[in-house]
This record gives structure tokens, sequence and C-alpha cells, in this order.
């Protein structure tokens, strides 16, 4: 056993039409929330929040893989699952996400975290992004787990652990510790899938810590949309984000008002 440590904007949204996909509400097993910036672990690029699970005080058998993808490879002992709300999906449709891995655990304590869109009327399954710590290499995806559905990829394709960037408070006693090689955060990187068959579906996110129940591990996720729309209940992009692009929508119809106007005058000439 390893030891311890212890109003304008409400103008331009004329402009800006970003409608959200939801039937039901959000459902959490563990630990989960929704946090800004502490520690090591920044907002993602144009957004102001972000969603979490993290294994810090989660139940036993929470935030292991599902059954459906198969073992992950390792003794799954506690975590926390999200499971956002439910939305209906085309084929193909774009499925995008931005997360970060963060893990406490090193050396022979493979912890994991994953993502999957599950279907809600018994059709198919997919795994889509999955993390584990690694003394060397890439975290992503995590070396022991089920391999990723076809349609997936990740921007950037590979990730290596930042060393040691541990302090973040969703990891409750072990924000700040660091159990041998492997332990830090992957940093913000999006991923996204293209392969599912037209249904409706959850995303469900999960992190599991392996081989023991110490030196916590966590994942951050945010701009969960599809085809485009934010799901409910998940970080959208910041107020000023959107105030940005109105601006842009509102200046490209002024000056196409504007052209308009000159052709007009040009033609009456």
């Amino acid at each position: 056993m390893k030891p311890r440590l212890s109003s304008a904007i409400f103008a331009l949204s004329l402009f800006v039409v970003m409608p959200a996909v939801l039937a039901h509400a959000v459902s959490c097993i563990g630990t989960c929330g929704t946090d800004t910036a502490n520690g090591d672990v920044t907002n993602p690029p144009g957004f102001s929040s972000y969603n979490y699970v993290t294994t810090s005080e989660g139940p036993s058998g929470g935030g292991t893989l599902p059954g459906v993808f198969g073992s992950p490879g390792v003794d799954s002992t506690n975590g926390s699952t999200y499971t956002t709300s439910t939305f209906s999906a085309t084929a193909g449709e774009l499925v995008n996400f931005e997360f970060n891995y963060v893990t406490s655990d090193g050396s022979g304590f493979p912890d994991y975290a994953w993502a999957a869109l599950m279907s809600t009327d018994g059709g198919t399954n997919y795994l889509i992004f999955s993390a584990q710590t690694q003394p060397t290499a890439n975290t992503v995806p995590g070396f022991t787990m089920p391999p990723l559905a076809s349609g997936t990829s990740l921007v950037p394709p590979s990730s290596a652990i930042m060393a040691g960037e541990t302090v973040w408070a969703e990891l409750g006693g072990s924000s700040g510790a660091c159990w041998a090689a492997g332990c830090g955060q992957t940093g913000w990187i999006e991923s996204e899938f293209t392969g599912e068959a037209a249904d409706n579906y959850a995303l469900e996110f999960g992190v599991s810590n392996a081989n023991d129940e110490e030196y916590d591990s966590g994942l951050a996720f945010a701009g969960v949309e599809v085809g485009g729309a934010p799901v409910t209940g998940t970080p959208e992009p910041s107020p000023w984000l959107l105030m940005l692009t109105g601006l842009g929508s509102l200046g490209l119809m002024i000056a196409m008002r504007k052209a308009k106007g000159l052709r007009s005058l040009h033609s009456n000439e």
C-alpha cells in the first residue's frame, strides 16, 4: 500500500444561434461538478468554466469502464461517472468536447478516464476517449484500455503527460501530491467523433482508481457539442466569446447593407 500525502450580450444573441439538445437532466455517480481555473488546471480556451469527475470520495465501482466495451485491463476500485442529458444524433454527426486528464498517481497504479457515447434505445455504444496513467510515452489513449471506436480523432493526436502538475482542488487530499513517474496532467485536448449510427444517446464521462484507492485522478471536460449544438448541462463558450462572435456577425450584416446601398445608388445614377 502506498503512503498517503495529507443586455448588450442579449442583443447580440439575436445574431448567435446556439440551440441546446436535451431530453432529461444530467446524473452523477460519485463526485462530479463544475469548476473554474484553479491550481495547475486552467479553463479550456474560450470557456470560463468546465465540468469534472474525480475519484476523490468516489464510491467503490464508480467510474468503472462499462462492461459492453470489455475489460479496462486493470483492477478498477473507486471513482465517479457523469452522464449528460440525452440527445439525438444523425449518422456521422460530429460529437466533440475538450478534456484534460489529471492524475496524482504514477508507476504501477494506472488510474484511467474514459468517455463513451451510450445509446438510450438499445443501439450501438461507442468508446470515444480514454486516458490512463503511464510512466512514460503517451497517456492518451489508455494503453490497457479497449480500442477506441472507428471515427474517433484527437487534436493533437497524441499527448505526453505534463509531469508533476497535480495542484487541483478536485483531487481533494491528493492535490499537489505525486506518486512516482506518470503523475501530472495532459492539458486541454479536443476529442472528435463521427462514427455513430442515427440514434438517441447520452455521453458518459468516467474516472477510476486502479489497484488501490489512494492518490486520486480526475477528468475535466467542456464544450460538449453534437452537430455544433451544446449539450444542456455542460459549460458553453464564455459570454465574451459569444459577444465577439455576435459583433462579427453584426459587423458583417452592416457591411452587407452598406454594399447593397452603394449598388442601389450606382444603379440609379
